[in-house]
């Protein structure tokens, strides 16, 4: 498929592709590489009655993968007819996208986060000052999502889930915690529940290891793999689950997303990435965020407001 062939809110890097057709899932990812380049218009204006930066030409948006439901079906194709513009995304891990930004293996103009930290492995001259401020924009907890078909389905209503997941055969999936946020907090609350148990054995039990090939999947892919029947259940966060229509179990303990907006550092297309941030946190954009499940935070900025553009001051105050 040819770059700009085709609007496109999530694209898919040969590695993870490979995965999905493995897997037999067919995601609504496409196409790969590096991020088109084509210059933002330059006639760009903003409309006084919505606050939207309207134009045209891409956005390119690196996001954590748990949104790739949230972005392809809903907040991708509203921004573009809201605004002109045409975002390109590009789901993954979070950290994984940040490692990418700072290798150069990807160029980005917005990058969407689900924790603070990742953001932090971007900031300073030790980092490349890729990121210099980032706003607050949503939060979700953690949540086990289970396939209703799953012949562990019935037992995961009516037992405690740490028992029915040590079971022989059960199928679990997760992300890798060196790429994605939700990987360190999944490990971090099997651990917690553990020693809420007595039982530091249960981590085992459950994770097997900390990289458990079995277990360890791409974030963007794990709603279609479960959705496929390939797993009996996985951990996500809310707006995944909600989004998809995944029956879900609350384990008790307060772990989630904390999803952030920053501007990378070089954004080729300066214009639309203002505009794309400006439309979250529009009125429509909020909207939006609340539809596919996201608890909406007040945008807190994180760094100087003086580094934040003219345009998008007016969202903090």
């Amino acid at each position: 498929m040819l770059r700009g062939s085709v609007r496109r809110y999530g694209r898919t890097s040969p590695k993870t592709f490979a995965l999905v057709l493995l897997g037999g899932i067919l995601t609504s990812a496409c196409g790969n590489g590096a991020p088109l380049k084509s210059t933002t218009s330059a006639s760009s204006t903003e409309t006084q009655s919505s606050g939207v930066i309207k134009g045209s030409g891409p956005v390119d948006v690196l996001y954590a993968g748990s949104l790739v439901g949230a972005v392809t079906k809903v907040i991708g194709p509203a921004f573009d007819r809201a605004t002109g513009f045409t975002l390109e995304g590009l789901p993954g891990g979070a950290s994984a996208l940040a490692n990418e930004i700072k290798d150069r293996i990807e160029v980005a103009d917005v990058f969407i986060s689900a924790s603070p930290k990742v953001d932090a492995t971007l900031e300073g001259s030790a980092n490349g000052n890729w990121v210099n401020w980032y706003l607050y924009l949503a939060k979700a907890p953690l949540l086990i999502g289970y396939n209703p078909n799953s012949t562990f389905a019935t037992q995961l209503k009516k037992r405690p889930w740490y028992q029915v997941m040590a079971e022989r055969g059960f199928l679990l999936g997760r992300t890798d915690p060196k790429l994605d946020p939700k990987g360190v907090l999944t490990i971090k609350l099997v651990e917690e529940e553990a020693a809420k148990l007595h039982d530091p054995g249960l981590v085992t039990q459950i994770l097997g290891s900390t990289e458990n090939p079995a277990q360890v999947f791409p974030e963007e892919t794990l709603v279609s793999r479960l959705e496929a029947g390939q797993l009996d259940a996985g951990f996500f966060y809310s707006n995944e689950a909600a989004l998809a229509k995944i029956p879900t179990i609350s384990t008790g303990i307060d772990l989630g997303a904390t999803f952030t907006v920053a501007l990378v550092k070089g954004a080729p297309h300066m214009r639309g990435a203002e505009s794309f941030i400006k439309y979250l946190y529009s009125k429509e954009g909020q909207s939006l965020l609340k539809k596919v499940g996201l608890t909406l935070v007040a945008p807190k900025l994180s760094g100087s407001i003086d580094l934040v553009p003219p345009l998008l001051r007016p969202i903090i105050k």
